[in-house]
């Protein structure tokens, strides 16, 4: 019986990872989806970076 419980426990856990891993693909998607969408009406494109950029040094040119 008590492999059982077990059994019963881990197929329980791996449900529900499944349905978390589910929900964070399905939120990406949608989230991809709105900015191709608002890409599409000629939004202004998302920078990669928050501050100003990195000045090269002479020796890097």
């Amino acid at each position: 019986m008590y492999e059982y419980e077990i059994h019963k426990y881990r197929s329980a856990e791996l449900v529900r990872q499944a349905e978390q891993e589910h929900q964070a693909r399905e939120a990406v998607r949608l989230e991809r989806a709105a900015r191709r969408g608002a890409n599409a009406r000629g939004a202004e494109p998302e920078s990669h970076g928050r501050g100003p950029r990195r000045r090269r040094s002479a020796r890097a040119v």
